[in-house]
């Protein structure tokens, strides 16, 4: 079941591939005991008109256009793993086909929780890089992991010219609301909100992809 999610994801990314621009948000809000909210969020819309003629057709450039029924079944499953996942509750989605928005929420009881859903995604896929969030209440801070692949760079290099482009208006955006207020950031590219209760973090597709930039960040907690 996991697996097949895994397929539906990758379809997402070939209708990314095949319009143009496209954005990634993640988004969470952490409480001072550890638990809290995440939300993930793929925003098309500033392709929404070539992605309805796209969606007419079976494939383009060799990547097969996902239907409504595989980005719903992608949904299914993806709800699926996270309901059977230790910790995870009140599971949400949005589908915006009008404007190609879709949302996926949940809440967890500590990070953890979060980082086995990313363990199971990418278990057997040549990596142990499993930890993606941590949290230390009692030293005061936050920690978003974030290790550069090889197999990454690898892949974009073996796209066809004309499929790489599309990645020049894509970004990679991360947004951490906090109860306590932000001290320090570790990451250079990140911005502390006025009010010190969040951090802001955009980031270019590409620079993500070749290892100029990354998310990795700590982010430091008053006490």
């Amino acid at each position: 079941m996991l697996k097949r999610a895994l397929v539906y994801f990758t379809l997402f990314l070939c209708i990314s591939l095949s319009a143009g621009c496209f954005d990634i948000l993640e988004e969470i809000q952490l409480n001072k005991d550890g638990s809290g909210t995440i939300m993930v969020t793929l925003n098309m819309s500033k392709s929404k008109t070539k992605l309805a003629s796209l969606m007419l057709l079976d494939s383009v450039n060799g990547h097969k256009i996902p239907s409504e029924e595989d980005i719903n079944e992608f949904f299914k499953d993806a709800i699926y793993h996270l309901e059977k996942t230790p910790g995870i509750s009140n599971i949400k989605k949005t589908k915006d086909f009008s404007n190609y928005v879709f949302t996926l929420s949940c809440d967890f009881n500590s990070v953890e929780n979060v980082n086995i859903i990313f363990k199971d995604l990418i278990k057997n896929k040549g990596t142990n890089n499993y930890t993606n969030l941590s949290y230390n209440p009692s030293a005061h801070y936050f920690k978003r992991h974030f290790t550069q692949e090889e197999l990454i760079k690898k892949s974009f290099y073996k796209l066809k010219s004309e499929d790489r482009k599309v990645f020049d208006g894509a970004s990679y955006t991360c947004i951490y609301r906090f109860q306590d207020k932000v001290r320090a950031v570790s990451n250079t590219d990140a911005k502390i909100a006025p009010n010190k209760g969040a951090v802001f973090l955009k980031i270019d597709a590409l620079s993500l992809i070749l290892g100029e930039k990354n998310i990795q960040n700590k982010i430091e907690l008053t006490k």
